[in-house]
């Protein structure tokens, strides 16, 4: 290598090292982070390649010969008795393999495995949340500290203390000393709360779960942190001495089967695990699993990807750790990491780009929502251009202006957002956002009811935008079924002008749908036909397929079924609506305006006119589940949803999308997610679907 290429490659060396120290002071040290996660880990990722390829250059100050950041001040220090080591990462299918093939060929080597033997794991899921190390001496919690850098972090005991689900003193017979290696995090729920009342507060509000976490536990005030919803998973361990009927012995996990076995309480990770959850630590049992070789990996990786959105807490991966501890003190360590764990993360959720404009979307019921216009960013596994903003005032709280530099995150299928913007960063140029006043698309007022926070076009129907999603939601499959009317077709029908309302849908021939994009004689015949069919819908159906603001499915069926014929409907005032149970003021008050706009009451006797008469909804005969409301969450193994939610409500019973004290029943399938945990903490009865047709009187 040249001198001045040895110079380059120091001085970029130097200046990634600034940097990244730079960001690690900013989120360890003052709960502010600079840059998003992908940012950080390409960072870190640079600095990894170039030292790779100049070892000369690694110094022991280097960032990546480290964990994190040093303690602060305000905090006191405490010495990890064994270090709290940090894992090597997988970003794809092919890192996996060649971690397994590593970890297989080891064990096989030293006669471990046989030739035909897969190496067995077990699978965690990746808390994003704050590494903590709980020392407990005789059963009693003595000491919490953070992570830190690894050997030293901060004393944060006073804090930790006020976290209920971490336990002062642990049952059963407990070793001498027991160091508990966990995460500290917030359900996003908690989160979204706690941001809401310290914006109510004109409070810093934080940037994630994980920030608020962090930010907690760092409190000089213990009676600020016992405020806050901290929760807690134990997943490791560090020093264990002293052993209830055994020799006094040392035991942990970055050493794993160093003692001998007559010390160790297991021999494999999962039942350490297990043995912890004894002592009355939180473990996450119900989504810890052990697998088999990288196929087995792999397919824990697509079933946690699939759980993810479900689940309460934010995970950023998984974690894969050889099950045997004398496997593990087999394969060893390398430079900071073990080499019997990986961690395999999944795609960045959150990046950072640049916010080019702010422009409004003007939804079914008239709702404008502001849309970032973004330069395209590669964040949670797609390339993202576009993200919501919410609303006018979130756009204030979050002071993110045109020109900034912001954060995206996206989460799973979640519609991406800006969660911040990079203040450091912030041009001189940069503009703040001015709602506009009138519909982009209609040209109508665009006004904001005093006690809302959304802004609505006034357009209603008259707005092309409005119209769009109007009819694409009526031809959904819970209101009037229209297959083959998708949204693709509808934007055609109305910007050729040929259907303006509902009832225009009533009066189309194959003949001027064929030539339509996608659109054959076949596909033309069979739309006219599922149009006919459609003419004579539950009047629930119908009801629900209008669009009117705050009626759901199962509202417009209770109103259908309270009175009987649309006419009525349309004539009845708020009290008589009100009576209607379930139906409140602001429910009732959205009904009735709608069908006080003459345009909308000229659609419903347009609609007769194309034939279309609504059929009564039949009451109930069977009142086995009257007056019980039914939740349903997970795959069920022979009902779909769909005809679960119809066997209820032909029962008597209703079927609701939210679990709340009112919430009789949980039907829980495969892969139930927040909904059976929310239940199981207001003591609902949970169901499987052989209860639900026990329930039924049904086989």
């Amino acid at each position: 290598m040249s001198k001045a290429a040895g110079t380059r490659a120091a001085e970029t060396a130097a200046r990634l090292r600034a940097e990244i120290e730079q960001h690690n002071v900013r989120y360890y040290v003052y709960d502010d982070p600079s840059v998003s996660d992908a940012e950080y880990d390409r960072l870190m990722r640079e600095l990894q390649d170039l030292e790779a390829a100049h070892p000369e250059l690694v110094t022991p100050e280097s960032p990546t010969q480290r964990v994190g950041a040093a303690p602060v001040a305000a905090f006191g220090s405490v010495r990890h008795a064994v270090p709290m080591l940090s894992l090597g990462n997988a970003f794809d299918e092919e890192g996996v393999v060649a971690f397994d093939r590593r970890v297989t060929d080891t064990l096989r080597g030293a006669g471990l495995l046989g030739p035909a033997q897969q190496a067995e794991y077990f699978c965690e899921l990746k808390l994003d949340g704050l590494a903590i190390s709980l020392r407990y001496e005789n059963g009693r919690l003595v000491q919490a500290a953070t992570r830190g850098d690894g050997q030293t972090g901060e004393d944060v005991t006073s804090n930790i203390r006020t976290i209920k689900a971490i336990p002062l003193q642990l049952s059963g017979a407990a070793p001498e000393v027991l160091e508990v290696r966990g995460e500290v995090l917030m359900n996003r729920a908690d989160f979204e709360k706690l941001n809401a009342a310290q914006a109510k507060r004109d409070e810093k509000v934080f940037v994630n779960p994980r920030n608020a976490a962090a930010g907690s536990l760092r409190q000089l005030d213990p009676r600020i942190t016992a405020k806050r919803p901290l929760r807690f998973f134990a997943y490791g361990w560090g020093e264990v001495r002293g052993l209830p009927g055994t020799q006094s012995g040392l035991f942990d996990e970055a050493t794993a089967g160093a003692a001998d076995a007559s010390t160790l309480p297991e021999t494999s990770h999962g039942a350490m695990l297990d043995w912890l959850a004894s002592l009355g630590l939180p473990v996450n049992v119900r989504h810890n699993h052990r697998a088999s070789g990288a196929e087995g990996l792999m397919a824990f990786y697509a079933k946690v990807g699939a759980l993810r959105p479900e689940l309460p807490y934010d995970i950023d991966g998984v974690v894969y750790k050889v099950d045997s501890l004398p496997a593990q003190k087999l394969l060893g360590f390398v430079a900071r990491a073990p080499r019997f764990a990986l961690a395999h993360k999944f795609p960045a959720e959150e990046a950072t780009t640049t916010l080019l404009d702010i422009e409004v979307q003007v939804g079914r019921t008239g709702a404008i929502t502001p849309v970032a216009r973004l330069k395209p960013v590669f964040v949670g596994g797609v390339t993202v251009t576009n993200a919501t903003l919410h609303n006018e005032d979130e756009i204030r709280r979050k002071d993110v202006r045109i020109g900034d530099t912001v954060i995206v995150r996206r989460a799973g299928d979640v519609i991406p957002e800006v969660v911040s913007a990079v203040l450091d960063k912030r041009p001189a140029d940069a503009r703040e956002f001015v709602m506009p006043k009138a519909c982009p698309v209609c040209g109508s007022a665009i006004e904001r009811l005093e006690d809302e926070t959304i802004a609505r076009c006034t357009g209603g129907l008259f707005c092309a935008a409005q119209r769009k999603q109007t009819l694409w939601h009526a031809a959904s499959r819970k209101a009037l079924d229209i297959e083959g009317l998708g949204e693709k077709l509808v934007e055609q029908l109305v910007d050729s002008g040929r259907v303006k309302s509902l009832a225009d849908l009533f009066g189309l021939r194959p003949l001027e749908l064929v030539g339509l994009d996608r659109m054959g004689q076949k596909s033309a015949d069979n739309l006219v036909e599922a149009i006919d069919k459609a003419r004579a819908p539950a009047l629930g159906r119908l009801l629900f397929a209008l669009g009117i603001r705050h009626v759901g499915e199962t509202t417009a069926r209770d109103v259908a079924r309270h009175f009987g014929s649309i006419e009525a409907i349309m004539d009845a005032d708020e009290d008589a609506l009100s009576s209607v149970p379930d139906v409140g003021p602001v429910v009732a008050g959205s009904i009735r305006r709608f069908f006080a706009e003459q345009h909308n009451r000229d659609v419903i006797e347009q609609l007769k006119a194309q034939g279309v008469h609504p059929v009564a909804e039949a009451v109930p005969q069977d009142t086995t589940l009257a007056g019980k409301t039914f939740v349903l969450t997970g795959t069920l193994p022979n009902w779909t949803r769909e005809e679960a939610s119809m066997r209820i409500q032909a029962a008597g019973g209703k079927v609701s999308g939210s679990v709340s004290k009112k919430t009789a029943y949980l039907v829980a399938g495969e892969d139930a997610g927040s909904k059976l945990t929310k239940a199981q903490e207001l003591g609902v009865t949970v169901l499987d679907e052989d209860g639900l047709k026990a329930l039924l009187g049904a086989s």
